[in-house]
């Protein structure tokens, strides 16, 4: 008897339906093929402990199983419930006639109770897209995989469950999710408050013009000026997720397997890496491709404390991400890609003691330890930071000040209204939102100057020796900076202030 059970396999962030086709004959013996890896193949042995530990049997037959595009890996344990409810099917044990208008997947226990499972949303989607009726999956994954309208998901807890499903015995509710409740849960009470900070107005501002351009941006102080304080608060003054960057930055996390019991994601991610960590978790790869933390990045934040510890060849694999917003993995027979387009936050030391510049401590670093540890940052990654600013320690009378400071929901509705002039800007252009994002081309077209500035950001470059890089970079700064007061025209302030911002590409700042 020939039965064909659906499944799924996750490729990047995106599903592709697998149908499991088993077949019983003659003889002894268990054959699976269809390129399985070895957690597939093991499961065998679940499935039989499973099966007589729920008063089923594995049958005495020669049972061959094809999991079919057969040319395609298949790889992770969420294969074992549809193996199993396909033997039960095929061997008469069950009936099941709808069997084939579900996808089924989840890891068996050797009790037949049900593992997570990773990947449940792009399922989910590639499920209601090819008109299944439904997906079973493991309950830890139902939160996920319900934000999905128009299937019905059903979170079961064990293989028993499945089987009085489709025999009629039992009552399983599909899981519903309200999508807007979800996504508009109240964000108002962010865990990190910029109110928090005592003192450093200027980078608080600083902070203020990344989060409205989208900017990337770079902290240079000693240990104990309050960089890392500042980095973790920036998610909280971001404009709100849109619907659709909120199903995006689910998705990879639910293919990373980090959404455990969690539904939509309404808080844009924060990622803060080790700085030991390898190119591959950094961007993503593997034998079998997984996303990196550039990509759980995606719509948040990317924090990288004390740049110059990472390794080089590490920050140098980060450039074209961060170019072109996504990234593309290729092995022999494939090819994935992922979403990383994250704002990246960096903070360093300006020199090996870390006290370079602090009037307060004598610098005992010579300038070539300085420029060794300097050099250990690219120019071209330097390059796509649109700004640099210096920050310092705070002053004893500013920490003991008691005056609340301006929270992070106060700046956070000046941002979001910089946010929607950029959003109106760029109305008629595809994967532009925000400045950071403009090309050459743009910036000439919205980066207009008067002659005033024009003549102001002229005397600097030379006065302070910028560098040609640094021109683009200003001109973008400053557009935000005029967003955010709502001005139509580049005008010399803003002109003036996006200049302070560029701290590292000044000749001779190291002394």
């Amino acid at each position: 008897m020939l039965i064909k059970v659906y499944g799924s396999a996750v490729f990047g962030v995106e599903a592709t339906t697998i149908t499991v086709e088993v077949n019983m004959d003659k003889g002894i013996g268990y054959h699976l093929v269809g390129l399985p890896d070895n957690a597939i193949k093991e499961s065998s042995y679940r499935i039989a402990a499973a099966l007589k530990n729920n008063e089923y049997a594995m049958p005495g037959r020669k049972i061959t199983i094809n999991m079919a595009p057969a040319d395609l890996r298949k790889e992770g344990s969420a294969y074992d419930l549809p193996l199993a409810i396909g033997i039960l099917v095929a061997s008469d044990q069950i009936k099941a006639p709808e069997v084939d208008q579900y996808i089924i997947m989840g890891e068996l226990s050797l009790d037949g109770s049900l593992q997570s499972i990773n990947g449940a949303l792009p399922i989910a989607i590639k499920a209601k897209e090819e008109g299944y009726k439904g997906f079973f999956l493991p309950k830890q994954n139902v939160k996920e995989a319900a934000i999905v309208a128009g299937l019905d998901v059903y979170g079961v807890e064990n293989l028993q469950q499945v089987i009085d499903f489709f025999e009629g015995k039992g009552t399983l509710e599909p899981t519903t999710i309200d999508t807007r409740v979800e996504f508009y849960k109240t964000l108002d009470f962010p865990e990190f408050d910029f109110s928090d900070v005592r003192g450093q107005e200027s980078i608080k501002r600083c902070m203020e013009i990344a989060a409205a351009g989208g900017h990337n941006i770079i902290l240079i102080g000693p240990p104990g000026a309050g960089k890392t304080m500042l980095a973790k608060r920036l998610p909280s003054i971001l404009p709100p997720m849109t619907l659709r960057e909120a199903l995006e930055t689910t998705k990879i996390h639910s293919v990373a397997g980090k959404l455990k019991e969690v539904g939509l994601m309404n808080q844009r991610p924060f990622r803060s890496p080790h700085h030991t960590i390898s190119n591959v978790a950094l961007v993503g790869g593997g034998s079998y491709p997984q996303p990196g933390e550039i990509s759980m990045a995606h719509n948040g934040v990317l924090f990288l404390d004390e740049l110059p510890e990472f390794k080089r060849d590490v920050l140098e694999v980060m450039r074209q991400p961060l170019e072109d917003r996504e990234v593309t993995i290729s092995r022999a027979k494939f090819t994935v890609t992922y979403p990383s387009s994250f704002m990246l936050v960096a903070s360093m030391n300006p020199s090996p003691s870390g006290f370079f510049n602090d009037p307060s401590v004598p610098n005992t670093s010579s300038p070539h330890e300085m420029q060794r540890y300097m050099s250990k940052i690219s120019g071209p990654l330097l390059d796509r930071i649109d700004i640099h600013i210096e920050v310092t320690p705070v002053p004893f009378e500013k920490l003991s000040d008691d005056r609340k400071a301006e929270s992070s929901v106060e700046i956070r509705k000046r941002v979001t209204a910089a946010r929607e002039l950029q959003t109106a800007r760029f109305e008629g252009l595809p994967n532009i939102n925000y400045n950071a994002q403009m090309n050459t081309k743009q910036i000439r077209e919205f980066c207009s100057l008067d002659e005033q500035s024009k003549q102001l950001l002229k005397t600097a470059m030379e006065r302070l020796n910028l560098s040609a890089r640094a021109y683009d970079r200003i001109l973008k700064v400053a557009r935000t900076i005029a967003d955010l007061d709502a001005s139509q025209q580049i005008i010399s302030s803003h002109i003036a202030e996006a200049i302070q911002y560029r701290s590292l590409d000044r000749d001779g700042w190291l002394g």
